[in-house]
């Protein structure tokens, strides 16, 4: 497996270069001098403890959120320098599935997946209604069109969502806890939905999740942070056999390791009040 510090990938094969990123946030650092690389064409899985800063990373993907130190490039643009417009151009290059789908209540799902062609484009309606369609039938939902989102599984939400991610043709969709709250029928399906919109529409794909059984069946590369750093990396396989402490304690569960159980806190004995403290 490579050296938790340095990118596995060749930089020129990269749709994402991540170098030096430091990020503090209310205080916190989140990242400290982190480096990665995103391969073209490839699924690529952060992981990591609670609160690490995977969604976060998103943030930084997309612009959201800017960098204390560092750099993000996409596709060559170095995110943090780009002008208003430049970013807009960027992020319409962008799907994001947003965790629990975030479908717009009041919509249909035809007109959720509908949502960023009548945003961003003027498209006759003929267009529109082919393009969505397509992108329906490709997640198996075209006969659902006109249900309303409280008539949908959250199985079938997740599905909606992602027609929605890949309504305009984009090079890089972001997933935001895909599989969360899913049972093992809707998990199947999101998992070969993932790995055949990749494979089809040659999608960079980038994934935030804790799951590593999922994970493990569609990623080609993962990434593990903890503590501000990249702590390990690789392909599930070797991250599964790795000995490291780190990935020993997230991989495998233990409640104690190299991520404390106990949050810092004063001697036990003198908050309840025993004089002199710890024996």
């Amino acid at each position: 497996m490579s050296q938790p510090g340095a990118p596995s990938n060749r930089s020129d094969d990269a749709l994402v270069q991540v170098r030096g990123l430091r990020t503090v946030l209310g205080g916190k650092t989140i990242f400290d001098g982190i480096d990665l690389d995103i391969p073209r064409g490839k699924i690529t899985a952060i992981m990591g403890p609670s609160g690490t800063g995977k969604t976060t990373l998103l943030r930084h993907i997309t612009g959201q959120l800017m960098p204390d130190a560092g750099s993000i490039r996409v596709d060559g643009a170095d995110v943090p320098t780009l002008s208003r417009s430049a970013l807009f151009d960027l992020r319409e290059k962008i799907g994001f599935l947003f965790q629990n789908s975030a479908l717009l209540t009041d919509f249909d799902v035809f007109e959720n997946v509908a949502f960023p062609l009548r945003q961003h484009l003027k498209l006759p309606e003929e267009i529109v209604r082919n393009i969505v369609l397509t992108k329906l039938q490709a997640v198996g939902l075209r006969g659902a069109a006109q249900l309303m989102p409280d008539e949908l599984s959250g199985g079938m939400a997740r599905r909606v969502a992602l027609a929605r991610a890949i309504i305009r043709d984009p090079m890089l969709i972001l997933y935001d806890e895909p599989f969360v709250g899913l049972d093992p029928i809707a998990l199947n399906q999101v998992l070969r939905l993932i790995r055949t919109l990749n494979e089809t529409l040659g999608i960079t794909s980038v994934l935030v999740a804790h799951e590593f059984a999922a994970v493990a069946r569609v990623a080609d590369l993962v990434y593990l942070i903890a503590g501000g750093k990249l702590v390990a990396q690789g392909t599930p396989d070797q991250l599964r056999d790795d000995p490291s402490p780190w990935t020993r304690q997230f991989f495998g569960g233990e409640a104690d390791g190299p991520v404390p159980f106990q949050y810092p806190a004063r001697d036990y004995a003198t908050d309840l009040g025993f004089a002199g403290g710890a024996a």
